[in-house]
């Protein structure tokens, strides 16, 4: 597994935080909000050369056994990441929980399915094909509900609008050539 950088947006406030695969991080802040896409932010950094596309969910139901539950989480954001010379922006997925080991999250546009590899706190797509394939889903669709299973047994389903997500996608790819 090769080490990898995604970025975060919490609470409508922009921060940043830094994960590599082996399941480190930290966060911290992040003036580098470039633009508003309706329901997606824009973040641009220069050291190393990264833009981005993140939002937050308009709805989450946890559930376990079927059942609805309370349960605490941290961010839960969906974002796309471009780095000069990649040819399609990074999908990734932070839960706000460790998933559980061996699962996959599900993204789901408007029937379509997908499938994201997961590691700890985070998921993405498992290589460029599928990234490029679920960001044409989302390109086209309204919402992404992205299904998962926590360590603990709770199902969660995050539903994220996509309003806005074609013109952030542009935004951040165009800063990032």
């Amino acid at each position: 597994m090769t080490s990898w950088m995604t970025r975060a947006l919490t609470g409508g406030i922009s921060a940043a935080g830094l994960m590599a695969a082996g399941g480190t991080g930290f966060a911290q802040e992040s003036t580098n909000q470039v633009a508003v896409k309706t329901d997606w932010s824009v973040f641009a950094e220069d050291k190393p050369k990264e833009c981005w596309g993140v939002s937050s969910p308009k709805e989450t139901v946890n559930s376990r056994d079927g059942k609805p539950v309370s349960v605490k989480r941290s961010d839960i954001l969906l974002f796309v990441t471009f780095r000069p010379g990649q040819a399609v922006g990074e999908t990734s997925f932070t839960g706000g929980y460790p998933f559980a080991p061996g699962s996959t999250v599900t993204v789901d546009v408007g029937g379509t399915k997908f499938e994201m590899t997961v590691d700890g706190e985070w998921a993405w797509a498992a290589s460029v094909d599928d990234d490029a394939k679920i960001l044409a889903a989302l390109q086209k669709g309204t919402d992404a509900v992205l299904s998962a299973h926590s360590a603990k047994g709770t199902q969660t389903k995050d539903t994220f609008s996509l309003r806005g997500f074609t013109a952030a996608m542009t935004e951040a790819a165009s800063r990032c050539k």
